[in-house]
Formats: C-alpha cells, sequence, structure tokens
C-alpha cells in the first residue's frame, strides 16, 4: 500500500504539468548550470524597496483569486515571495518566472528551494523553515489548520537552526553548485533567522516596529474561501508536492528584474518566445502603486509583449481579469 500511495503521489505531481497542448517544448528540467545562467541572464541589475524586508506577503485577498484559478499548464511570472507558491500550486504551470526588483527576493527563494529539496513532506519543510522540532502526529491528510497549530506551540530550537543553514548552504553550494556572493549568503542566513525568531507569527512588517503588523504566515496559509477551503501550497500534500517537483527539476527561476525596467520581463518574454511558452498566470501583486507614468508605460509595454493567449489571466493584489483585459486598461 506505500508503494502504491508514492506512485498515487507522483502521477498527481508529474502528470498535471505534462497534459497541457503547447507544452512540449518547454524544458522538462533545467540542469544546474541552465538553471543559474537562465537567472543570471534575464536578470537586470538589481533595484530597492524599503517598505519592508518583504518576507512575507500580506495580501489577504488571495484566497478569493486562488478559488477562481484552475490549471492552466503553460508559464507562470509572479513577483514577491511566498504567495507565488499558493498561486504556483493552483495554475500548475509546467514553468515559473518569480521576477522582483530585490536581490534579496531571489536569494529568499534560493532559500525556499532548498528548504523544498531537503524536506519530505509539509512537516519536514515547516520543521525547517521555523527551525522547529517537527510534532508528532503529523501525516498527508493533517489539515493546514492543524499544522500551523502544531507548529505554533514549538519553541525554536538554535541546534536545528544551525542545522538547517549549514544544510541549506551545503545544498546551494555544494549540490547545485551556485556561485553565490557572501551577500547573498548573508541574506539567506538573515531570513533562515527571522523565520527561527518568529515562527509562524511572522509577518510582512515584522523589519517597522511603527508599522501595524501584516498578516501571520500562519494567516495567510490557513485562510479559507467562502466555500469554507483552505488553496495554500500548505493546504494538501499534493499542493507542496507540486511546488516541490518543480524546485526539484530546477523549474521555479527567480530573476532580479523592475517591472517597469528596460530588460528583465522582455527576456522572459524572448525566452518564452523561443521555446514556444505561453503565459498562462501572471501575477503583478500592486506594482503599480510604485511606478511613476514613464515606469508605467514600460510595464504595460512589457506586458505586452509577453506571449499570452485568450485564457491568460491577470492577477492584482486584490482583483483577477482576463490579460487581455488588463491588456486593454494598462496605464489608464
Amino acid at each position: 500500500m506505500r508503494g502504491r500511495a508514492a506512485l498515487l503521489s507522483v502521477l498527481i505531481v508529474v502528470l498535471p504539468a505534462c497534459r497541457f497542448v503547447g507544452d512540449s517544448k518547454l524544458p522538462a528540467r533545467l540542469s544546474d548550470e541552465a538553471f543559474w545562467n537562465l537567472s543570471s541572464t534575464l536578470s537586470e541589475p538589481p533595484g530597492m524597496f524599503t517598505h519592508s524586508d518583504n518576507l512575507v506577503s500580506n495580501e489577504t485577498h488571495i484566497i478569493h483569486m486562488l478559488r477562481m484559478l484552475r490549471a492552466s499548464g503553460g508559464v507562470y511570472i509572479g513577483v514577491g515571495p511566498e504567495q507565488n507558491y499558493s498561486y504556483i500550486a493552483n495554475a500548475q504551470p509546467r514553468l515559473a518566472f518569480i521576477v522582483d526588483i530585490r536581490r534579496e527576493n531571489l536569494d529568499l527563494h534560493l532559500l525556499y528551494k532548498a528548504l523544498f529539496e531537503l524536506s519530505a513532506d509539509r512537516g519536514d519543510f515547516l520543521s525547517r523553515l521555523f527551525s522547529r522540532e517537527r510534532p508528532a502526529g503529523i501525516g498527508p491528510q493533517t489539515s493546514v489548520q492543524d499544522l500551523f497549530e502544531k507548529y505554533r506551540t514549538v519553541k525554536a530550537s538554535v541546534p536545528l537552526f544551525e542545522a538547517n543553514v549549514r544544510l541549506v548552504n551545503e545544498r546551494l553550494l555544494d549540490a547545485h553548485r551556485f556561485p553565490l556572493t557572501a551577500q547573498d549568503l548573508a541574506w539567506i542566513d538573515y531570513a533562515l533567522r527571522a523565520f527561527s525568531a518568529d515562527g509562524t507569527d511572522i509577518h510582512y512588517a515584522r523589519s517597522h516596529p511603527n508599522d501595524a503588523p501584516g498578516p501571520s504566515y500562519a494567516a495567510l496559509m490557513t485562510s479559507i474561501d467562502m466555500g469554507g477551503r483552505s488553496r495554500s501550497y500548505l493546504a494538501s500534500e499534493e499542493g507542496f508536492l507540486f511546488v516541490k517537483d518543480l524546485h526539484a527539476t530546477n523549474r521555479i527561476v527567480p530573476v532580479v528584474g523592475d517591472f517597469g525596467g528596460a530588460d528583465a520581463l522582455r527576456r522572459v518574454g524572448d525566452y518564452l518566445r523561443q521555446h514556444d511558452g505561453v503565459v498562462r498566470t501572471f501575477y503583478g501583486s500592486n506594482v503599480e502603486v510604485y511606478l511613476n507614468r514613464q515606469k508605467m508605460a514600460a510595464y504595460c509595454g512589457n506586458l505586452a509583449q509577453l506571449p499570452h493567449g485568450s485564457r491568460t489571466w491577470y492577477i492584482g493584489s486584490k482583483a483577477m481579469q482576463p490579460f487581455t483585459s488588463k491588456l486593454k486598461s494598462c496605464g489608464n
């Protein structure tokens, strides 16, 4: 029975990404060298975002967009931290790019990549993310609410944190051989230390104590839609395993880029055209708030040149619309 269950999990993870017409020329796996080269060549010089460390999302409306989102294959493009994984788990793309102006966001997703690869299931993943010993009684059918309730009362473990730092560095530097700088490693250490210190209560405004705290990681992961269903990437073992599989095959590529810049999104578009790739889900959050008129015009132009279709979705921080509708109203 255990072997059959494992096979079923593999089928659930692999088949959705392979069944969509037009995906066949997108890579089923990237080598470590190809992954790093792709991330590097698509990237622009980094910029700054001073409003928050942005280790955690603050978007509570995500659950309503996830309710409408369906598996569509193709390519996913998004921005920011962990909310991308919930969109990816539901949209089930064959390839994903996470584009953010901050180099720190690339480092954060490399940390996540290592943690996904090191973890067999959701229980292991949260144990490593928050540097807490795994509570008893966690299994594939454990609800996400019960999962976070169990971890809420567990104290951080310094030995486990130190072991996690070592394992993450070994994974990224020795196993993948990514040429990370001392600054990259320092930010990865900072992020893992923050998750360890704050646990499941970590939130968007943690580095700005005068700001009102945002929703906690636990609240974001356990929120339910109007039908009473959780849809985050940790809501089910299948969703977690889908994201884990994309990370294991190097198909979630972090990119440093300004949405209103001249290069990153256009380079992504060029790469997709070379591989007959189509963007099926674009998550732009609220980046438009931070763009001046010139940058906004560039952003609209960047969106327009991405290969897309009639069933491509554009997702903002509070609403979701057809990509074609977004193009018509972009900048207005």
